[in-house]
């Protein structure tokens, strides 16, 4: 038989072949078909001329069919294996086969017996990379084989690879091998627990010990009472099985007892937790204190291990961190609070280009005579949270207040190049605000607005009540627009103008005497502008 034939030799190699008469064909048909391993007969072509049933599956892995040429690769490997009369091997789905050829030159074909030797192949190559302890021992009790994994256990048995196992373990072993019924003999070595399962290979004249870890099993099953933390059991339906003393707030906050089943939305969140294996928690409040609940699933013992935890104490410490940070960021902004928890000693900015806002209430000492004080603080908190939320509309910052004033600025701590553009757009919704705003309205409270940009510093002061504020000439001349304004209106300087001329109207209000600088020009800001081609900036926060 020969890997590549040619059609010359085939077809004289046929002739030669002698005839069978019907008696011969049955005897050697006989047989072949009750064999439960494979057998094949490929005849002098280098054809497949039967495959009985239990060939199914070579087939497939030879890639050949009845009546059709076998693939000359595994021709010329047979040729090869009948002449040193050895086999080959060959994968068939996730099975490995053993092949003899068999030449029956009387009859012109190669008989091929096949043998499935998954089993024999997995014993001989998979133990090293087993992640657990596998054992070999001759059925004298000889330890002949440790894979990597059994380190710990054959050092903790004091065993030696060529010697003999301690002959009461053995015995063990050979028991349990002998019942056949999946049970495991466990021993403690090197300060753990091992469920030892022995399974015979007689073909092989030895036994393979599988080795498991079930340090942990048996501590769940052993320690529980002694755990300073809730331990719960629970059943697959959700019934408690059984709580250690550690429980018993727990377990008496939820209303439960052993033997009864948990709230199904309880159970039904601790479940899903314990499928998904991630570590989460569940948190559950009761009578003022708050668990976190780990469940673990343990599927060999049937149940579900719950694993509480008192984080009452995280839990408040959580809620005066967040506390402390949103008053923090009602001191400073998030940019600047985050340096000052980073460590940074001193915080102090230049920034080239903000525009800052000024507005105060008119005529404030005059009203505030006329005002009890609890009247007074309520027009003023009322007015200013208002402001607070345009501020935060626009994408702005405020800076403090100071008494009736309150002062804003654009473009820091993080530099933005709209800022004047939502500067004004705030100052003109101020109006609006403020005549919702009850308490303002009948007290015919009204503001003067102030606006300017250009260079200032910015930056940290104080140790102890530290604010953050803003220094320079910017911040006078910003000053100056809103103190020598006029009641209701924003008055502005000439670079804001110069900014926004495009996007919002203005009204010179001409020259005036300010302190420091002499003679300005000023103007009050109208409105915006509006265009079908531009969406209006009203309300919408910061504008491109």
């Amino acid at each position: 038989m020969s890997g590549s034939v040619p059609p010359q030799r085939r077809r004289a190699r046929d002739r030669a072949v002698p005839r069978l008469d019907g008696a011969q064909i049955s005897a050697i048909n006989r047989f072949p078909d009750d064999n439960p391993n494979p057998v094949l007969r490929i005849d002098g072509s280098g054809h497949l001329m039967y495959a009985n049933p239990a060939s199914a599956a070579v087939l497939e892995g030879l890639e050949a069919a009845v009546g059709k040429p076998v693939p000359d690769t595994i021709l010329a490997q047979l040729d090869a294996a009948a002449s040193a009369r050895g086999f080959i091997e060959i994968e068939a789905g996730n099975r490995t086969y053993a092949l003899w050829p068999v030449p029956i030159p009387d009859l012109g074909f190669t008989n091929v017996y096949g043998r499935d030797v998954t089993a024999e192949r997995a014993i001989v190559k998979f133990p090293d990379e087993n992640p657990n302890p596998v054992l070999r021992v001759g059925d004298d009790g000889t330890l002949l084989y440790a894979n990597p994994a059994s380190e710990s256990l054959v050092s903790g048995l004091g065993a030696t690879v060529g010697e003999s196992l301690d002959s009461a373990l053995w015995d063990a072993l050979a028991a349990g091998a002998r019942a056949a019924d999946g049970s495991t003999v466990e021993v403690e070595a090197g300060g753990r627990t091992y469920a030892l399962l022995p399974v015979v290979v007689p073909s092989f004249g030895f036994t393979n010990v599988y080795g498991r870890d079930v340090t942990a099993e048996r501590a769940i099953v052993k320690f529980p009472d002694e755990n300073p933390n809730p331990v719960l059991r629970v059943s697959g339906d959700g019934e408690l099985l059984y709580a250690n003393p550690a429980s018993e707030p727990l377990v008496s906050g939820l209303e439960i007892a052993v033997g009864d089943r948990l709230a199904e939305d309880l159970w039904g969140s601790l479940a899903a937790r314990a499928r998904a294996v991630d570590g989460r928690t569940v948190e559950v409040e009761t009578d003022g204190r708050t668990y976190a609940l780990l469940p673990v699933s343990v599927p060999s013992f049937g149940f579900t291990n719950v694993y509480g935890t008192d984080v009452t104490a995280v839990k408040e410490r959580e809620r005066l961190a967040r506390e402390n940070e949103r008053l923090l960021l009602n001191i400073l902004p998030e940019p600047i609070a985050r340096r000052l928890r980073e460590g940074e000693p001193l915080i102090a900015d230049r920034f080239d280009d903000v525009t800052l806002m000024f507005a105060d209430v008119v005529e404030f000492t005059k009203l505030s005579s006329t005002m009890s004080p609890a009247e007074l603080v309520t027009v003023l908190n009322d007015t200013f949270c208002v402001f607070d939320g345009l501020v935060e509309a626009h994408g702005l910052e405020k800076v403090k207040t100071i008494g009736d004033a309150y002062m804003v600025v654009g473009g820091l701590p993080e530099v933005s190049e709209d800022h004047t553009l939502r500067v004004a757009s705030m100052a003109l919704d101020l109006a609006d605000a403020v005549g919702q705003i009850d308490a303002a309205s009948r007290f015919g409270i009204r503001f003067r607005v102030g606006l300017h940009c250009g260079p200032v510093v910015a930056g940290v002061i104080g140790t102890r009540r530290f604010i953050y504020d803003v220094w320079g000439d910017t911040v006078n001349v910003a000053s100056r627009m809103e103190s020598l304004g006029v009641p209701g209106r924003v008055q502005v300087t000439g670079a804001v103008v110069d900014r926004l001329r495009d996007r919002f109207r203005f009204e010179p209000r001409g020259m005036i005497d300010v302190k420091g600088k002499g003679p300005m020009p000023t103007w009050f800001l109208v409105d915006r502008i509006s265009s079908p081609n531009r969406r209006a900036d009203r309300g919408a926060g910061p504008a491109a």
